[in-house]
């Protein structure tokens, strides 16, 4: 069976790459298919994050075991099957490529192709420039606080607070006075 992949970027606007892959390659396979459709840097750790379909993150494939002291098992690229964790279209991943500052693509399964083989992923489709893999940290953060200070000016103004001004008249008094406090 022939598995077909859309991946895209909130970072960049009309980017979008498409690859398709024998579903029983392995999740480094599609990994580096990914990485050889970008220009990525194939050294680099990352993971891939099967998601529920409001994008909520999953289990997580990832490149190597960084011996975590966490109970979960750790589930490797290399040993891991797409058909085994795959199997309806519009499956939903997320492959964080950089764990700094957590960027990643959306991958969604879109297609699947019974009765078909392929000996290598190919990339079908290959639209825009792909966010660069590396940034620079210190620009990163100012453009992060940059996005959350607007975004907080805008949620934070002066009509989420109320008037400034009290006005008697618009102070509905009626059945105040007929409560009983002293119970």
């Amino acid at each position: 069976m022939i598995y077909k992949f859309r991946i895209v970027s909130d970072e960049v606007d009309n980017f979008k790459r498409e690859i398709e892959i024998d579903a029983d390659s392995s999740f480094l396979t599609f990994r580096n298919a990914i990485c050889d459709s970008l220009g990525y840097d194939k050294g680099q750790m990352n993971s891939f994050f099967i998601c529920d379909d409001s994008w909520e993150k999953g289990k997580e494939i990832t490149l190597e075991d960084m011996g975590s002291d966490i109970a979960d098992d750790t589930y490797l690229m290399e040993e891991c099957i797409l058909s085994d964790y795959l199997e309806d279209e519009g499956q939903k991943m997320i492959f964080v490529f950089d764990y700094l500052t957590d960027r990643a693509f959306f991958i969604e399964l879109k297609q699947t192709v019974p009765g078909k083989t392929l000996s290598e992923p190919i990339c079908t489709v290959a639209m825009g420039t792909p966010p660069p893999q590396y940034v620079d940290l210190d620009e990163f953060e100012a453009k992060m606080d940059a996005k959350a200070s607007k975004s907080a000016d805008s949620d934070l103004d002066e009509d989420f607070y109320g008037s400034d001004g009290y006005n008697e008249d618009e102070f509905d008094s009626e059945g105040f006075d007929e409560m009983n406090f002293d119970e």
